[in-house]
């Protein structure tokens, strides 16, 4: 049955690092029935958005980590596209923050340049989604670990995310999300991630994966699980759920304090941003289910080099997994970390001359099918 659907763009025009400016077109799409859940409230049902902030190259109470060239810092732009896809109702959310130190109103120091980025894919509902994507980087910011203990304050706002998705009233505390963030301060990337959306960096045009994804037959997850007292079945935690780590789903955690096989607990990769670094994909589990990783880094660098604009990336990939026929809803964001555009990869010439004998031809042919 077709529906029609709604498209929200947006472009350059910032309100404290967050894009403002929406276009809104009318497209037709297939759509198929989705999964059963609770259905959010009336949203747009796909929207881009792009911004982009010049930063200074200085930090403020803060030594960078050595590199090769410390002299050199990102300069961080964003794109990032929303669609429904086939499912009925839109329960991804996410953020993008350009620029921190605008973005925010903290008088405690950090690092500069400094950027933010979620990716919160939802399900029973829209509420946990939505509460994270508005209030976890507040609570990041103001634990009192930030910013010299960083993995620290990012577990205890996961966790205080989780507590807050039980405990208030006018959430719905059956809706759970996973989380993915990516925190950048000077020249030092955090990944924690929660759930199976998953983050990857384009390296030169290599993927590498930052995060690892959440899924219940993963043999580490499996083993947490089943030490726990849980239990898979046909790829779902107690039946239940598709995903090992989430925040909220407290009818599946019981009372708060109970061990439970569904852990809110982010797993954290880091590295220092070199100059081969060029971008980074965030996407939720509704791409990477139909594409692999050096698939889409493939795809963002070679449109970063014709085009540059990494909101026209974001959304060839979402239309690409379309094509592809994912099931779910999709969200992905590229984070740029220059202004410039991938240059072109020169692999050397090599001076030895290589040739091949006639017998070699004719099984060559061969193997073919030629004749």
């Amino acid at each position: 049955m077709a529906t029609a659907t709604s498209l929200r763009c947006c472009n350059a025009e910032l309100d404290n690092g967050i894009c403002k400016e929406k276009i809104e077109v009318e497209n037709q799409e297939e759509s198929e029935p989705g999964r059963a859940g609770k259905p959010p409230r009336n949203r747009p049902m796909m929207h881009h958005s792009i911004s982009q902030a010049a930063l200074t190259a200085h930090t403020i109470g803060f030594k960078p980590p050595a590199s090769d060239n410390p002299g050199v810092f990102p300069v961080f732009r964003s794109g990032s596209c929303s669609e429904m896809g086939p499912k009925t109702y839109m329960e991804d959310e996410f953020i993008c923050v350009d620029d921190l130190h605008q973005h925010l109103d903290v008088t405690r120091k950090f690092p500069s340049p400094g950027a933010f980025y979620g990716v919160f894919d939802g399900h029973g509902g829209v509420d946990a989604a939505s509460y994270t994507r508005k209030n976890l980087l507040n609570l990041i910011v103001e634990d009192s670990d930030f910013p010299l203990a960083m993995k620290k304050a990012i577990r205890n706002a996961f966790l205080k995310a989780d507590h807050e998705l039980a405990d208030t009233k006018s959430l719905d505390s059956s809706s759970g999300t996973t989380a993915l963030t990516a925190l950048m301060l000077g020249r030092t990337l955090l990944i924690a991630n929660a759930g199976d959306s998953r983050a990857v960096l384009g390296k030169r045009g290599r993927a590498i994966e930052l995060s690892k994804d959440h899924k219940p037959n993963c043999t580490s997850e499996r083993l947490r699980i089943e030490k726990l007292g849980g239990s898979i079945y046909d790829g779902y935690l107690n039946g239940q759920l598709s995903v090992a780590r989430a925040l909220g789903d407290w009818h599946i955690k019981g009372p708060k304090g109970s061990k439970c096989p569904l852990s809110s607990e982010p797993e954290f990769e880091e590295l220092v941003l070199t100059e081969e670094d060029e971008f980074l994909i965030m996407g939720c589990d509704g791409l990477w289910d139909v594409m692999s990783s050096q698939y889409a880094v493939t795809i963002v660098r070679k449109e970063l080099m014709l085009h540059n604009d990494p909101v026209k990336c974001s959304r060839t990939l979402v239309r690409e997994a379309l094509k592809r026929n994912t099931c779910d809803n999709l969200t992905v964001l590229i984070v740029c970390f220059s202004p410039d555009p991938p240059p072109q990869i020169v692999i050397p010439r090599s001076g030895r001359r290589r040739s091949i004998s006639a017998e070699g031809i004719d099984v060559l042919k061969g193997v073919l099918g030629g004749t």
